[in-house]
């Protein structure tokens, strides 16, 4: 199977090049080419998973070059994979979870007019997305960085007759292009510190065996605090703030929910919002020697966890409420990071990607189903018309509840776990509270969209479930809600911890550095507090079920609530104050600085000054040329006797 690493990705890159110049004549099958594509990735990607159960643990990870790209001084950049345990996780769920998205859109894009180039993007995207992941240096994963960048860019205004979904577009790529800078720095950092931007050389090896040898890397022997570890990692989290949707830079993903609902569930559920969490999982030694960076990690995701959670609670917009739940989700996952259990975030990473995936795209058969109406105010009663979306789409809300034994449970429950046993009561209670509005919301989605009296004309629109290439998705994705926590099953409760012997060469030694330990607060502890995030969960579905299941209007909770739900509903007004704040002050400064004063007069008035200068001094050599010979051999005549009396003077 290595040998065929390189197909994982140029699968999808051909699916690509296909749909890009052929797409417009092959009509549907330019879907069926695109499915395909990623499903051909994700059986190697598969084949070279079983390949690595099969070898020692220390020896799985694989390092495969391509060709060598920049070799400049010290810099020795090359186009080549990195294949390791934390790797080769995040190409499962790409390319198992893409091809699932891929071919629900062949039934969600039916009819559209643009559907070989929805394709062609969505192509691109796994593309990039895998060469962020599969790279073996930093310079090459920013290359997959902007590359999902851009991607999503175009997927969120795919329907860009709109200007709401341009607009969305354009605020997409513009604030990542802000945590993008963090990137760049951390990397010019790296460069002047270390020499390097390859994995090995900065991070090592770990506990893998990679090329023959354990590769030590620049971390080894560095203690904590050093200066400019804590500076190259603030950068880099900068850059994830950015793509992970956390704050002050989460602004942009409740926009993007604009695009196709496809888009909503492959890039902001299951892979180019992760890209944070991979970064700061692949560089998890670095990290884990920058205490305040930590600190900071896990304050932002906390702090995001909670602060999304409580907008979420207000949403009217199906696809809003999961927004806002992705955002807090990832706050989760980097509260894990922050206090040093990388392997519960990446353990989050997957779960959430399947109930998310199925969340989302169980709303793109509703919103199908409902004539493309979004409100949830408009819906209800629709349990009876779309059973299959509707036992789909409440399995991955239990799971995202963190009810036992979906998937959501175990990841969860880690990451509190993990915040508690840090010895942070204020990290876990912020973690507890999100989760309880976690399920109140996820649960008031339910109550509002299945349950209750319809809200909208039963008698002349009966909605009906979606097509096979739809509804298949929806019941691996539900299957894998269920079954997906069992990976990783807390030694507590018997389990073996599977996905934590598996990551323990790429992560143990970053939770190690970082000095986190959850064993000595005791068994008896950890179970008591699993029970606790449990029944808090439940009294959040318990308080929507009173006040949503039966509800046929929002009216109340406006009138109830009052400012509150208006501020809540409008986002704390995060968007005004941004535009106040930044964008106008920076607008006005260079239209009325950089425009009027810097372009149109210093540079414009230069170049047009030198051509004013330029014809003023023609228009007086051109009195020179008069047509007269007798003139002309007065001015030789004189010129020579100038040359010859310098001459003889000087």
């Amino acid at each position: 199977m290595t040998q065929l690493i390189p197909v994982i990705v140029f699968a999808p890159l051909a699916g690509f090049l296909i749909n890009a110049f052929f797409g417009s004549r092959l009509g549907k099958l330019s879907g069926w080419i695109a499915t395909l594509a990623v499903f051909i990735s994700f059986v190697i990607s598969a084949g070279l998973f079983v390949e690595m159960l099969q070898k020692p643990s220390d020896d799985r990870a694989i390092h495969y070059v391509l060709a060598n790209w920049l070799d400049v001084g010290k810099v020795h950049v090359g186009i080549s994979f990195l294949i390791d345990q934390l790797s080769i996780i995040f190409m499962l769920i790409i390319t198992g979870v893409g091809a699932l998205i891929h071919l629900y859109s062949i039934g969600y894009m039916k009819g559209d007019r643009g559907f070989a180039r929805f394709f062609t993007y969505m192509n691109l995207f796994i593309v990039m997305m895998l060469q962020l992941v599969m790279a073996d240096n930093f310079l090459w994963t920013f290359v997959g960085w902007e590359g999902v960048g851009l991607c999503s860019y175009l997927l969120i205004g795919f329907w860009y007759e709109e200007k709401k979904n341009t607009d969305a577009a354009k605020k997409a790529f513009i604030v990542n292009r802000i945590g993008d800078f963090g990137f760049l720095v951390a990397m010019g950092a790296m460069l002047a510190a270390y020499g390097s931007l390859n994995y090995l050389d900065l991070l090592g090896s770990g506990g893998n065996i990679i090329d023959g040898s354990k590769h030590l890397g620049v971390v080894a022997g560095m203690h904590g605090g050093d200066w400019t570890i804590g500076f190259i990692t603030l950068m880099l989290f900068l850059g994830c703030t950015g793509k992970s949707a956390q704050i002050p830079l989460y602004v942009w993903l409740p926009d993007a929910m604009a695009g196709p609902t496809p888009v909503s569930a492959l890039i902001h559920a299951a892979t180019m919002v992760t890209s944070g969490i991979f970064l700061v999982a692949r560089s998890n030694m670095f990290f884990a020697l920058a205490p305040v960076t930590m600190g900071v990690v896990a304050a932002v995701g906390a702090t995001t966890a909670v602060f999304a959670a409580i907008i979420g609670i207000f949403q009217n917009d199906i696809k809003k409420v999961l927004a806002y739940s992705t955002i807090s989700q990832l706050g989760y996952m980097f509260l894990a990071l922050g206090v040093g259990a990388f392997t519960a975030g990446v353990f989050h990473v997957m779960t959430h990607a399947f109930f998310k995936a199925c969340l989302f795209l169980g709303s793109g058969a509703v919103i199908e189903a409902m004539h493309h109406e979004q409100d949830m105010q408009k819906m209800g009663g629709l349990k009876k018309y779309l059973p299959i979306t509707f036992w789909t789409f409440m399995i991955a809300t239990l799971a995202i509840s963190g009810i036992p034994p979906f998937a959501g449970f175990f990841s969860k429950d880690e990451i509190l776990w993990s915040a508690f046993g840090r010895g942070s009561v204020l990290l876990w209670l912020m973690g507890a509270i999100a989760a309880m509005m976690t399920a109140f919301y996820m649960f008031r989605a339910v109550f509002l969209t299945f349950f209750g009296k319809e809200r909208f004309d039963a008698e002349h629109h009966k909605p009906h479930e979606v097509r096979w290439h739809m509804t298949l998705p929806l019941i691996v994705l539900a299957a894998l809600s269920i079954v997906g926590g069992f990976l990783n099953i807390p030694h507590v409760l018997g389990g073996n911890a599977t996905l934590e012997h598996w990551l323990a060469p790429v992560l143990e030694q970053g939770e190690q550095a970082a000095q986190v330990s959850f064993s000595e607060a005791g068994a008896g502890l950890e179970i008591g507090l699993m029970v606790t995030s449990v029944a808090i969960a439940i009294c959040g579905i318990l308080l929507a079920m009173r006040f949503y299941k039966k509800k046929t209007t929002l009216a109340r909770d406006e009138a109830v609530l009052g400012t509150p739900y208006r501020i809540a509903v409008h986002n704390f007004y995060v968007d005004e104050a941004y535009d106040k704040l930044i964008v106008q002050p920076t607008y006005t400064f260079s239209d009325r600085i950089l425009y009027r004063i810097v372009d149109v007069k210093i540079i414009d008035g230069f170049v047009n000054g030198l051509a004013w200068l330029t014809g003023g001094a023609s228009n007086i050599i051109r009195r020179i040329q008069t047509g007269v010979v007798q003139n002309y051999a007065v001015m030789i005549v004189v010129g020579l006797l100038a040359i010859v009396s310098y001459l003889m003077i000087f």
